[in-house]
């Protein structure tokens, strides 16, 4: 009865914030106890936001409601994370590397999930004259024949793996002025070629989400070589026991599974597919 006469003498604006704050810590221990899971992914699965269509539905299912914290970093980064033990699963786009992973017994379970492609892209000016070149590999020795600015991740990345990749089929160990190693995101590199006219290679998902903030256009595509396949892979629970293997199983079954597979392909910018699902094929 004491209890209740005091609440009786305080202000009602004073009750409602108690209670307001109550309901968000309510709200925030729910979210706490969330099982949660650590996925290291490249930066064009966020820049191109697949992610954010792609996760929700995952983390709202009932029967799992598992929270996934993103790492975006270049697969580079992604896969030593996933070495060292620090992240639960990897969604990545280097078939090199992630074979060697796999081999190495870092991870498991590894299985496609989608793909898209890389495109040249530069400024509309095209002072290397690379335009409509059918093999992206002739276009690369046409810039480094003319000292025309190119611009590379320099990062270990996936995008960094297919560039060097590139010139090695076109027989050029890129170094001068020209081509300049950033050491930074898929994002910060275009800005950086747009900024200066170069050249970049960029996969064309992350340039479609990016397109209206650049001034540079697709010069060389549809190579075969510039095809572009991502995996995800569960980090191996023998090597890591604390990693949570069964959060990463299930991510692996929804990323794989039809319902997610149908978000993936219909995911659009300007009309255009960003990429195409895989796990069926």
């Amino acid at each position: 009865m004491r209890l209740r006469h005091l609440l009786d003498q305080l202000p009602f604006a004073l009750i409602a914030s108690v209670a307001a704050i109550a309901s968000v810590a309510a709200t925030a221990a729910v979210a706490e106890a969330q099982p949660r899971l650590k996925l290291a992914t490249t930066t064009s699965t966020y820049d191109s936001g697949l992610l954010d269509i792609l996760l929700p539905p995952f983390e709202r299912q009932q029967d799992r409601g598992i929270r996934v914290d993103v790492i975006a970093v270049g697969t580079g980064k992604a896969l030593k994370l996933a070495e060292n033990g620090d992240v639960d699963a990897v969604l990545v786009h280097a078939p090199t590397l992630e074979e060697a992973f796999v081999s190495a017994g870092f991870g498991v379970d590894r299985h496609g999930v989608m793909y898209n492609d890389f495109v040249v892209v530069g400024p509309s000016a095209d002072q290397a004259g690379i335009a409509g070149t059918e093999k992206v590999a002739d276009a690369f020795a046409v810039i480094a024949r003319e000292e025309a600015l190119f611009f590379s991740r320099g990062d270990l990345s996936g995008t960094h793996q297919k560039e060097r990749a590139i010139w090695a089929i076109a027989g050029i160990d890129p170094a001068g002025n020209w081509y300049v190693e950033v050491g930074q995101g898929m994002a910060a590199t275009l800005r950086m070629a747009d900024e200066k006219r170069g050249y970049v290679l960029i996969d064309r998902g992350t340039y479609l989400a990016l397109r209206e903030t650049v001034n540079l256009r697709v010069l060389v595509e549809y190579d075969p070589p510039l095809h572009n396949p991502y995996s995800i892979i569960a980090v191996n629970p023998k090597r890591w026991p604390h990693v949570k293997y069964g959060h990463a199983r299930a991510l692996i079954d929804y990323v794989t599974s039809p319902e997610a597979q149908a978000l993936i392909g219909g995911y659009r910018k300007y009309g255009q597919q960003l990429f195409t699902p895989s796990a069926t094929d």
